[in-house]
């Protein structure tokens, strides 16, 4: 009858772990003996007429072999006890055979005992699963012990490191005795003390405070003690070798449930350095107020002749005008259309003077620029006519070559009108004794507005191309070199570019961009 349950493959590690250490022979033998008192029992019992009892006595063998003997002994014994019943107790007696009427009985009997066998083996690997997670958890416990103790000495080692980074100490304070119940190594060394010794007495601790802090901070924490908050004070202390560090100190109180402080914890923080730093700002802010008002003073003076060269042209072209104009008026008869001509430019260089001033006072005031939509080829005729008479007494043709149809561009008119007479002056001042050509091409490049003012002049001086747009810079014995460094300000101020070059034969090209969308332009201030 295979009325037994199979055996679990992992039937020889839970033996190992939850039965002794007995041989195999020792196991089976320990099956056996159970079974053999049981039948002893049995026998005297049946002896005095006590056969019912033999059932129980062969299921307590089993469960015994079971619960100590493990899987292979409990089925011994279950074996071993049926045929030990089936000889000894059931007819007929002192056979194996079994009756047809006995079979019902025995059957009962055998079930009973492997039923009473499997529980037992149930209860013992659940008894071995208890123990062994019991000594899992201890085993656990232990671990979890030693990684908590470790932990707590890495946690400590990771906040004194992080402390002397930080150059922090923290500190707990007995407010009733004024006695350290902790200081951590990095307070110690911060105040000049040997963490070897431990905290240091309160009256040490007072004498440490730079003499002029004392009365400060004595007050910030008795003001904390009284309203029991936070309090938070800069001070300075003095070490035993005279050196003076800052320290940023913050406290917090510590209550009991009825609200008395009894405790202040906190951190005390050198902050030197910080202190250092702030000075050094300081003296650099100072230093920065004396820059800029030497700046200033030197911007007066380039904003002075600025004004100079940029007045004298527009005021010396209406001193030619108003020659002309007196000229014209001598003549016999006077030459009323002529005079009215040369009148009409005194009043054009008039105005150009007083736009000018403007511009400057403008400068002076911080007003924001004025910029409009300008057809920068106008701009170039209206320059044009104003140094047609220069250009004809120096013997200079002037060739406009402009690209019909240029988008307008959003600029300051002044401004522009400003670069273009400064170029244009150059060129004629180059060509002034020998004569020739001054050309003015526009076109669009790129997306961009590209101006060319070219001459056939003595050329850009050798070796100084790079400084000729430097302040206060000329090759001129007149000049005041101001002129091409306001014009590139200008040009850049607009989001374009001034450079210059030399010809492969005479005279040089200066040329400038200006973007075809350009923003607000900024003032030639900025």
């Amino acid at each position: 009858m295979n009325l037994l349950p199979h055996a679990s493959s992992d039937s020889a590690p839970r033996q190992s772990r939850g039965l002794p250490r007995w041989t195999l022979l020792q196991r089976y033998s320990f099956a056996v003996l159970p079974v053999a008192a049981a039948l002893r029992a049995a026998l005297l019992l049946d002896h005095f007429g006590f056969r019912d009892a033999t059932v129980p006595l062969f299921i307590c063998a089993s469960a015994i072999s079971t619960w100590y003997g493990g899987q292979g002994p409990a089925v011994l014994a279950v074996v071993l006890s049926s045929l030990a019943f089936d000889y000894f107790f059931v007819p007929p007696l002192y056979t194996l055979y079994i009756a047809a009427a006995e079979i019902p009985y025995f059957i009962i009997f055998a079930l009973f005992a492997v039923l009473v066998s499997w529980f037992g083996r149930i209860r013992r690997r659940v008894e071995e699963d208890l123990r062994n997670a019991r000594d899992e958890l201890e085993s656990l416990n232990r671990e979890l012990e030693k990684r908590s103790a470790a932990l707590e000495v890495s946690n400590k080692e990771y906040l004194s490191e992080a402390q002397k980074l930080t150059h922090t100490g923290s500190w707990v304070l007995n407010v009733a005795d004024r006695t350290w119940v902790h200081v951590s190594e990095e307070w110690c060394r911060i105040f000049g003390f040997d963490p070897a010794e431990g905290a240091p007495r309160w009256e040490k601790r007072l004498e440490r405070i730079h003499p002029d802090d004392r009365l400060h901070w004595k007050s910030a924490l008795e003001r904390a003690i009284v309203e029991k908050a936070d309090y938070d004070v800069v001070f300075r202390i003095v070490l035993p070798d005279d050196t003076v560090r800052w320290i940023h100190t913050v406290g917090h109180p510590v209550l009991t449930a009825a609200g008395e402080l009894v405790q202040f914890v906190g951190s005390s923080t050198d902050i030197t350095e910080r202190k250092s730093a702030e000075q050094e700002r300081g003296r650099l802010r100072q230093l920065e107020a004396e820059l800029a008002h030497i700046n200033r003073v030197s911007m007066m003076g380039e904003m002075a002749a600025s004004l100079a060269h940029e007045i004298k042209q527009p005021i010396a072209a209406a001193m030619t005008s108003a020659n002309s104009c007196i000229e014209w008026l001598a003549h016999e008869p006077p030459n009323l259309d002529r005079a009215r001509a040369a009148a009409a430019k005194i009043d054009k260089y008039g105005n150009r003077a007083a736009e000018i001033i403007d511009h400057i006072r403008s400068l002076y005031r911080k007003s924001p620029p004025q910029s409009e939509l300008v057809d920068a080829n106008e701009i170039v005729h209206e320059i044009f006519t104003l140094l047609q008479d220069e250009a004809i007494r120096c013997s200079i043709a002037m060739r406009p070559e402009l690209a019909g149809e240029l988008p307008k561009i959003k600029a300051n008119r002044v401004q522009l009108q400003q670069v273009f007479m400064n170029l244009m002056l150059n060129a004629i001042e180059a060509m002034r004794d020998a004569g020739g050509a001054l050309t003015v091409r526009s076109q669009l490049q790129d997306g961009q507005l590209l101006f060319t003012v070219s001459d056939t002049g003595s050329g850009l001086p050798i070796g100084s191309v790079d400084q000729i747009f430097s302040a206060f810079f000329t090759t001129k014995p007149q000049g005041s070199g101001m002129g091409l460094a306001i014009s590139r300000t200008i040009v850049e101020s607009h989001g374009g570019r001034l450079w210059a070059t030399s010809n492969d034969g005479r005279g040089a090209t200066f040329r400038f961009t200006l973007p075809t969308e350009v923003a607000e332009s900024s003032s030639l201030a900025t």
